[in-house]
């Protein structure tokens, strides 16, 4: 069997010896005689014979490692490690979700190595010491469910990988640690005064030992904070399309390195993440994973070539929809950008993802790079894709640049940019920058069972929007011939809150005086936020003719800059819900006969408030 695996070395060697740079299955620069030895070895050694002959070859007599384990990231390949062996140290915290497998028992190198080993059970998501082979590649590779992992299968890759368990690693990274620990020591000690020799500084307790006061303990709050005048957390979209290639994908990887290390990242200041753009987007890291530099930079450099078209309209979507939330580290009241990074043109359409993307608050960026030349403007679905995608189409939130070489010029113009707050327009959206009030028919006519179809008519639409300190408001105002605020908008913050007491509004009963009640309003809840920033909603729902006036007291609140929409139910006159409605009036006024017909609107003023929003905001 030594004899066996010697040839397998020397075909791997000599037949796959540029396999590592290789990025996409098809490639394959192996000559015919060493295709034909490859074909040849995989009859003699089909998997369970390469598993069996793997265990043979862990004996620690012909094994030579590295003396320290090499520490890596959640997303590095079998392919980045450029060692026929090593020992590898996996972090904890990875998501199962994001692992890319190939295989089982032995992985294409395309794959996670952490990955791979929690698929294997050498390690189980809180991480540890892994100990990697490096095999040739295979035809076939199979696909199974294991450890909560579903591997995939890959018809042919170059060169392959394999895990086991080592219990030498865990004695090498703790010696490593202790070594590192000692050394540490030996020189803040040898750094006190009055300390003139080695023997004298490592007789000391450890416990003693503290750094010097000087700009170590200054820099490391700075570390941690960052940049407290740059607030945003940032998704940065690189472009990992064939448009863009392997080497300019490289340095693109760089200029997104230098961006990240100027904006200044901390706890207190930016938050970014990587997103990568290819046939489907794969988000790379998220927000919550890294709060240093240092960490963000490192993982950059680990992101790998994904190839395929350059689907980014899909990507910018996917990212919209499923980065910014709060368990991937989004933070309220912080502006949600996307660095839109395009090579070339979009083989998709991106205009719908930038409405998304505004509709969810996100403040798009494009940095397009080698923009179509006229030659090439027939093969572009949409010549005018980046002031379609953008946030807002004013020239401050498109960048170019014309090639990726000699990028460092750019990266300060662009950090600018990303920290000019108060330009982000996009991060104000109808879902958190509203204050909706509700004025809801408590007359005789409702009757309490209707009363309850009308507060949950209410209740559905308020839950809709984002109600906090910093978000959308709600109120809520109960009319008879009487007024009685149930709630003001500064009475509660969360959306908990505020469903909790649309539930329980008691059922008044009596007349019906609409008019007064627009008044009462205006005056009493709108009044004490007349400087709000958020723009004001009042939704009226009635069922019965009202016996004042309510054209004067609505033409005052459209005047007052409050936004109508009417809603009658059964008796309630057409004329006087246009009269109250705003304009367009077909748009603002709305009718059903039976209150069970409350429930289809919800839809239409959850669409009209978004609507008036944004065209309020142009």
């Amino acid at each position: 069997m030594p004899l066996l695996w010697a040839t397998v070395e020397f075909v791997h060697h000599h037949c796959h010896q540029g396999d590592h740079e290789m990025s996409s299955p098809e490639h394959d620069t192996a000559s015919p005689s060493c295709q034909f030895l490859s074909h040849f070895l995989k009859y003699l050694l089909p998997p369970v014979s390469l598993w069996t002959d793997l265990e043979e070859i862990q004996s620690d007599s012909t094994m030579h490692f590295s003396s320290v384990p090499i520490a890596i990231t959640c997303f590095t390949r079998g392919l980045d490690i450029r060692k026929e062996k090593a020992d590898v140290l996996c972090p904890g915290g990875c998501s199962l979700e994001d692992f890319s497998v190939f295989g089982n028992i032995v992985y294409a190198s395309v794959s996670s190595i952490c990955g791979a080993a929690v698929h294997r059970g050498v390690i189980d998501p809180s991480g540890g010491p892994v100990r990697v082979y490096s095999l040739p590649g295979r035809e076939n590779y199979s696909s199974i469910d294991a450890n909560g992992i579903q591997s995939q299968t890959l018809s042919r890759w170059p060169a392959s990988f394999a895990v086991t368990s080592s219990h030498h690693v865990e004695r090498k990274i703790h010696n490593a640690l202790m070594a590192e620990k000692e050394e540490e020591n030996n020189k803040l000690l040898l750094s006190t005064e009055g300390k003139s020799s080695a023997q004298e500084a490592t007789g000391r307790a450890v416990s003693t030992a503290h750094p010097p006061a000087g700009k170590r303990l200054k820099k490391t709050p700075e570390k941690k904070t960052g940049n407290k005048d740059c607030k945003a957390d940032i998704a940065f979209l690189i472009d990992g399309s064939f448009n863009i290639g392997q080497r300019r994908f490289n340095l693109q990887k760089n200029f997104v390195g230098k961006v990240a290390l100027m904006l200044g990242i901390g706890t207190e200041g930016p938050h970014v993440g990587l997103v990568q753009a290819s046939e489907h987007p794969k988000i790379e890291f998220y927000l919550k994973n890294f709060t240093s530099a240092k960490d963000v930079l490192f993982a950059i450099k680990e992101v790998g070539f994904r190839g395929g078209n350059s689907n980014t309209g899909k990507a910018l979507k996917h990212t919209a929809q499923k980065f910014f939330t709060a368990d991937t580290g989004v933070r309220k009241g912080i502006p949600k950008v996307v660095v839109v990074f395009i090579d070339g043109w979009p083989s998709d359409d991106i205009e719908e993802a930038g409405i998304v993307a505004r509709e969810f608050g996100v403040n798009v960026f494009i940095v397009s790079v080698a923009k179509p030349i006229p030659e090439e403007l027939g093969m572009v679905q949409d010549v005018a894709f980046v002031d379609k995608a953008v946030c807002r189409n004013n020239g401050f939130f498109s960048y170019h640049m014309p090639n990726w070489f000699g990028t460092t010029k750019y990266v300060k113009p662009l950090v600018q940019k990303l920290c000019t707050h108060e330009q982000m327009m996009c991060s104000k959206t109808c879902y958190n920058s509203v204050n909706i009030a509700f004025l809801i028919d408590g007359s005789s006519s409702v009757g309490d069972s209707n009363f309850r179809l009308m507060l949950e008519f209410v209740s559905n639409i308020a839950k809709t929007f984002e109600i906090s300190d910093i978000g959308a408001k709600i109120a809520a105002v109960q009319f008879t011939y009487d007024q009685r605020t149930e709630f003001s908008f500064t009475d509660y913050n969360t959306k908990e809150n505020v469903l909790a007491v649309l539930g329980n509004i008691r059922y008044m009963s009596g007349g019906t005086a609409t008019g007064d009640a627009i008044s009462f309003t205006v005056r009493n809840v709108f009044g004490p936020i007349r400087d709000s920033p958020n723009k004001n909603f009042l939704v009226i729902v009635t069922d019965g003719q009202s016996y004042d006036d309510v054209r004067g007291p609505a033409a005052a609140a459209h005047d007052a800059g409050i936004t109508i929409f009417s809603v009658g139910v059964a008796w309630a006159p057409l004329d006087d819900l246009k009269d109250m409605a705003s304009k367009p009036k077909e748009s603002h006024a709305f009718f059903t006969r039976e209150f069970t017909g409350l429930e289809p609107i919800v839809s239409d003023i959850i669409r009209g408030i978004c609507r008036d929003f944004l065209e309020s905001q142009q």
